[in-house]
């Protein structure tokens, strides 16, 4: 079965600590009630929150920098993700729906393609 990236965006100037402590609670508990029923459905595979991002970039002398936030300008950030194992795209998009509805953000979803490992052949 295919396995499914769905993550949630951020604005990239988002402060927590603004938001209303009571509508906090709500939204965390929708999410919380989301993977419960992820689990019992055996969809949710991974989820997690995510922190600041820091970047290696290859220099031109064959060194890394390390930088602070994505490799893109950008204005929203990934806030969170689920790993998902459905059926199809049609069901990853029914659990995605779910996922914007109680986050109240922008979700993508992205099917992950898994390479075989290199000492093993296609099928």
């Amino acid at each position: 079965m295919p396995h499914f990236l769905v993550a949630g965006y951020l604005p990239d100037d988002y402060d927590p600590s603004a938001e209303d402590e009571a509508m906090m609670e709500e939204i965390m508990e929708e999410i919380h009630a989301l993977n419960r029923e992820m689990i019992a459905a055996g969809v949710r595979k991974l989820a997690g929150g995510l922190g600041p991002a820091q970047t290696l970039r290859p220099q031109v002398n064959g060194e890394l920098l390390l930088t602070d936030g994505p490799y893109l300008e950008t204005k929203e950030h990934i806030g969170g993700l689920w790993i998902l194992e459905t059926a199809d795209l049609d069901e990853a998009l029914a659990w995605v729906r779910k996922c914007a509805k109680a986050c109240r953000a922008a979700i993508e979803v992205r099917e992950i393609l898994f390479m075989p490992a290199p000492n093993e052949k296609p099928e």
